[in-house]
């Protein structure tokens, strides 16, 4: 249970209250109840031997009717506390058991007792193990012991937050707090204990993170990048194929804020996909070779790796600047040579997979690292090229749907945000529809209307081949499927999947690209990279097995032209509540942040300061979602403290200071 000290047991909160007050009859019992209060009597106990197995039976009866209890454990001293034609209450989870009622290792008190239920009628439910139950640490068991302890501590806990801020938002005490959240008096005192302890979560949180930031800040200062010169403003001038949007101008502005202050950046770009956030990326690099700095840009897929090159290399060409390429399938021969000359600072601007991250990749002057989708790329995977240069270089992470735990880092500390919120003129949003089997008919239908009018369309599977242990839809199957409707010669159908060799890959692609083939059938090697503003339609096969972000990104394939797009997602008929919910998001929204959110409700962000990236995070009691006015709240006057006391060094701040001291800080907090 992870309970090791008596802060520990503090700390180990109930999850669930029964309020005794509310005494039920056996004649309205619902079994879908959670948790029931009957006062009555025991009668009939009767133990049961089954060979090592040994069962307790009792039966218990009100005005209303009777129902059984029975135990497993603890036989002989619950048989001999019990006394027949006693008035108790009983309480606990009501279950059917055939056509009778019974409740398993109910909680039992004499109802002679019934004033402490007036006067503390909330019941503290604690989660426990069956091996704890054995021991005697069953919920109750657990709450004589917090009870026990709080009594011992009265008057000697000390204080973890300012007294200037638990008067500004009119929080409880600790001790009371602590006291309330266990045995609460009623329900308004509960309320006010967790709303105290939710603060004090929030704001230690935060605490750690912004002074961790503060002091990376301090120590670790960033190259300055004071120069805009040729490379930039040659490019705007001469280079740039199209008017900025507004939102592009202004994202800009904020990189070049950071890049020039003496600090380092550490910025998240995001924007849908098709929204312009390559070139603001390669303003970016400018301005880092504009300062006599090198720039990578790591991808997480070849095809990906790929286009950025192509595109890169031709919008800067004339420029007079080096652009390379660097992926794992390359030739040794080509590799030794372009890490040489990287070495050596005649590449000044580095494109690749993860190939960069290798030990072997040296740079002369690194000066901005720009990090494409960035949630396919583990912690360890991105932290790697921090290590690259003596001074860290600036980072930039681009992404179409924020992660969980990048918008998690968002709203607390040291990751600022910029947002590319409008699309180029022209564009059209995409409208997302749910489909089902059923209907697979009108589905091969709307895709004929669409090919006649030119387009084309891409069909996702989640799998390649079928699964014994899965009831997925196969990329193989359904490509036949996709043959079977859309015959040759009228039809061409490419195939495209992870386990295609290179070469084969690129002569599918290449097919799908010039129109040639008017459907592409693929896994999810498509999620990234491919660009075709011809494709219109995105059918989505599994859909419910795909995460939120894995379908926005799949869905951001199409509508990359001026003609409107669809993405169709299919399922099964029978869909879980958090795959409905994930359904609704999709076809409800093409905003990356609101879908963001959701994917914070349904994974949870990740272990900020760890490896992890999703899960919930260690929260008692917070919960960032839905406590997103309380997360501002800590965040703003954690900002306040150590604006005027970035050491935490005045006497107010003493107890501040002692608690981040006592934290062990691991620097993955600072990968974005």
């Amino acid at each position: 249970m992870s309970i090791f000290t008596y802060e520990d047991l503090l700390n180990y909160f109930p999850f669930r209250y029964v309020d005794r007050s509310v005494v039920s009859r056996v004649s309205e019992i619902d079994p879908e109840k959670d948790y029931v209060v009957l006062r009555g009597t025991i009668s009939n106990m009767q133990t049961v031997t089954n060979g090592r197995n040994v069962r307790l039976t009792a039966q218990f009866r009100d005005m209303s009717g009777t129902l059984d209890l029975v135990w497993f454990q603890g036989v002989n001293w619950i048989r001999d506390s019990l006394k027949p034609n006693t008035l108790y209450l009983v309480m606990g989870k009501v279950t059917a058991y055939g056509s009778a009622l019974q409740i398993a290792h109910p909680d039992i008190e004499l109802a002679s007792q019934e004033e402490r239920a007036l006067s503390h009628p909330f019941i503290p439910i604690y989660s426990t193990t069956e091996k704890c139950k054995a021991k005697g640490l069953n919920p109750k068991g657990i709450g004589r012991l917090v009870e026990t302890l709080l009594s011992q501590i009265k008057g000697t806990l000390s204080e973890t937050l300012p007294a200037d801020i638990r008067q500004r938002y009119r929080l409880m005490g600790r001790e009371a707090a602590l006291s309330n959240i266990h045995f609460p008096k009623n329900s308004s005192l509960l309320a006010e204990a967790t709303r105290r302890l939710k603060f004090e979560e929030l704001f230690s949180m935060q605490l750690d993170y912004q002074y961790s930031r503060s002091l990376r800040l301090n120590q670790s200062q960033g190259r300055v990048f004071s120069t805009i010169g040729e490379y930039f403003n040659r490019f705007y001038n001469e280079k740039l194929p199209f008017e900025l949007t507004r939102a592009q101008k202004r994202v800009i502005k904020e990189i070049r804020s950071d890049l020039k202050s003496g600090r380092q950046m550490n910025r998240l770009l995001q924007g849908d996909v098709g929204s312009g956030k390559t070139i603001v990326a390669l303003f970016s690099m400018l301005i880092a070779l504009d300062n006599q700095c090198q720039a990578c840009l790591m991808a997480p897929t070849e095809i990906l790796a790929n286009q950025h090159y192509n595109s890169i290399s031709r919008l800067t060409e004339g420029l007079g600047l080096r652009v390379e390429l660097l992926t794992g399938s390359m030739k040794p021969s080509q590799k030794k040579k372009i890490k040489a000359l990287l070495a050596i600072g005649d590449i000044d601007i580095l494109i690749g997979t993860h190939a960069l991250i290798e030990d072997d990749v040296v740079f002369s002057q690194l000066g901005l690292v720009v990090i494409d989708e960035q949630h396919r790329f583990g912690v360890k995977q991105r932290a790697k090229l921090w290590a690259k240069n003596a001074i860290p270089p600036h980072i930039l992470v681009m992404t179409a749907t924020p992660i969980p735990r990048t918008l998690a880092m968002t709203l607390y500390a040291d990751l600022e945000c910029s947002v590319i919120d409008e699309l180029p003129p022209g564009r059209h949003p995409i409208q997302t529809l749910h489909s089902t089997d059923a209907h697979r008919l009108r589905l091969f239908g709307f895709m004929r209307e669409q090919i006649a009018l030119g387009r084309q369309v891409y069909v996702v599977y989640p799998l390649i081949n079928e699964s014994e242990k899965s009831d997925l839809k196969d990329l193989m199957d359904g490509y036949e499927s996709i043959r079977r409707a859309f015959p040759l010669p009228q039809y061409g159908v490419s195939i495209l999947h992870g386990q295609m060799p290179p070469e084969a890959k690129d002569f599918e692609m290449q097919h799908f690209k010039s129109g040639e083939n008017q459907i592409m059938v693929s896994t999810t090697v498509i999620e990234v990279g491919v660009d075709v503003p011809n494709a219109t339609v995105m059918v989505i096969e599994n859909a419910e097995r795909f995460g939120l972000s894995q379908l926005h990104q799949l869905r951001g394939r199409v509508g990359r032209g001026a003609e409107q797009s669809y993405c169709i997602l299919m399922t099964k008929d029978n869909l879980s509540s958090s795959a409905r919910e994930r359904i609704q998001t999709m076809c409800s929204t093409n905003d990356g942040f609101r879908i963001a959110e959701a994917d914070l409700r349904l994974r949870g962000p990740g272990d900020i300061q760890g490896l992890q990236q999703s899960g919930m995070l260690e929260f008692k009691l917070a919960d960032i979602v839905d406590d997103e006015p309380m997360v501002k709240a800590t965040r703003d006057e954690v900002r306040r403290i150590l604006e005027y006391d970035p050491r935490l060094e005045t006497p107010d701040n003493h107890m501040l200071k002692k608690r981040v001291q006592k934290t062990v800080h691991i620097e993955w907090n600072k990968i974005s």
